[in-house]
């Protein structure tokens, strides 16, 4: 990575800082990954460093060292805002616009400490002092083994700060599977679990802890999955009253989406889930191949993210928003039949 980057962060832990680390909004594996693996580091360094999310992570990320200590914004809003007014560094980490924070949004806005970005999204903003951004990066996860291998400090890396690394790095890359994954990849995830991380455990505690409900909530998923062949595309919708007869919590939808890419010939997986409280059609898009789904999601629904992975929302019914979406498709034809 650029030893610019990496001397400017030397720089400023060569001091004391209160540092504030910051994941976006629903917090998925990378994110809560990425920062409780910066925070053990912070910590093992001497530092005074917090993490803040903006509202709740799942039930499937809590097990991961650390997870006690983070700061629930929604639930201690006091506190948060206490420690982002006396932050002197803030990291904001797995997001690259600070839209993505929700109600934190203000909070950062108005801070005076020092921002520090590491990110693999595409178009990040330019509110950082130092930014680290490289969308050909897994995850952030990976994005922060870099860093503190930079700092020439990997063997100070402990046990809960490889598994946290490794949690992120096998989450946002479904299991290695996806074409984000590298040879350097494998090298990183190596090296964690030479460091202590424990791999069948972060298999067993994410992906082998479902309810019988979220079980019920994934099949009535797949009877609601439409395939358009035409398009090479199928997509899954979930109303709200469904989410609430499968007694839906946080993070049981992880991952339905790309039960579509599995089917022979599908290039493009959506998946349509209605959020009454905040008035929305939450959307994840997923592609195969060279078909762009952050530059589908950011032409036409206030998202965007990766080229295979993104999310984005509507404002409008389910019923408007399938119509949206079915009306843009021949749009799109010839790219998705590539």
């Amino acid at each position: 990575m650029n030893l610019e980057i990496i001397k400017a962060i030397k720089g400023l832990l060569d001091i004391p800082q209160k540092i504030v680390i910051i994941p976006h909004k629903n917090p998925d594996g990378d994110a809560i990954g990425s920062t409780l693996g910066l925070w053990h580091y912070l910590k093992g360094q001497g530092q005074d460093a917090t993490i803040i999310v903006p509202n709740d992570f799942p039930k499937f990320l809590k097990w991961m060292p650390g997870s006690e200590q983070i700061v629930n914004f929604e639930r201690d809003a006091s506190a948060a805002k206490s420690l982002i007014n006396n932050a002197t560094v803030i990291f904001t980490l797995d997001f690259n616009h600070l839209g993505r924070i929700g109600q934190l949004q203000p909070l950062l806005e108005g801070s005076s400490a020092t921002f520090v970005m590491i990110d693999h999204h595409q178009e990040p903003d330019n509110y950082s002092k130092i930014t680290y951004s490289d969308v050909s990066m897994s995850s952030t996860c990976e994005m922060v083994f870099n860093v503190i291998e930079g700092l020439n400090d990997v063997e100070s890396i402990t046990p809960d700060l490889a598994i946290s690394l490794y949690t992120g790095i096998m989450t946002d890359t479904g299991s290695f599977k996806y074409s984000s994954t590298t040879s350097r990849t494998h090298l990183v995830v190596a090296k964690l679990i030479e460091k202590g991380a424990k791999n069948t455990e972060a298999h067993n505690k994410v992906y082998d802890t479902n309810t019988p409900s979220r079980l019920h909530l994934l099949g009535c998923a797949l009877k609601n999955m439409v395939i358009l062949e035409e398009f090479n595309t199928a997509f899954i919708t979930l109303s709200q009253d469904e989410l609430d007869t499968y007694d839906y919590k946080k993070g049981d939808t992880e991952g339905f989406v790309n039960y579509g890419l599995t089917l022979e010939g599908i290039v493009f997986a959506v998946i349509f889930i209605e959020n009454r409280e905040e008035g929305i059609i939450k959307i994840s898009f997923r592609s195969e191949g060279d078909f762009s789904v952050n530059e589908f999601a950011r032409a036409n629904f206030n998202g965007g993210g990766h080229t295979n992975a993104a999310g984005g929302r509507s404002d409008v019914s389910m019923e408007e928003t399938i119509n949206k979406f079915k009306a843009l498709l021949p749009l799109y034809k010839a790219d998705l039949n590539a």
